[in-house]
C-alpha cells in the first residue's frame, strides 16, 4: 500500500469513528427525549408512530393513583394521631411532676 494513502487513512480514520459515534449518540438521545415527552416516533417511511395504550394500562394507572391518594391520606392521619400521642405523653409527665411537687408542700 502507498505510504501517502496509509497516512491519510490513519489521519482521517479516528475522525470518521468519532463522527459515527456522535451521530449514534445523538439519535439515541433524540429518541429518548421524544419518548419521555410523549412525541410520536418516526416509522419506516417517516410516518408518526404513537405508542400503544391499552385500556388495561389506563385502568391500572387510575387504580394505582387512587390507592396512592388513599395511602397518603392514611399516612397523614397516622402522623396526626402520633403527634397527639406524643403531646399526651409529654403533657402527662409535666402534669405528674407538678402534682408531685404540689403534694410535697411548700419548701421550708
Amino acid at each position: 500500500m502507498d505510504p501517502d494513502k496509509l497516512a491519510m487513512i490513519t489521519a482521517i480514520g479516528p475522525m470518521i469513528g468519532i463522527g459515527i459515534v456522535a451521530i449514534s449518540v445523538g439519535w439515541v438521545l433524540t429518541t429518548w427525549m421524544r419518548i419521555k415527552n410523549g412525541y410520536p416516533l418516526d416509522g419506516t417511511w417517516g410516518q408518526p408512530v404513537y405508542p400503544k395504550t391499552d385500556q388495561q394500562a389506563v385502568e391500572r394507572v387510575k387504580l394505582l393513583s387512587q390507592e396512592n391518594a388513599q395511602l397518603r391520606a392514611e399516612l397523614g392521619s397516622i402522623k396526626d394521631r402520633l403527634a397527639n400521642v406524643e403531646k399526651i405523653i409529654v403533657d402527662d409527665s409535666q402534669r405528674l411532676r407538678s402534682e408531685i411537687e404540689a403534694l410535697r408542700g411548700p419548701a421550708n
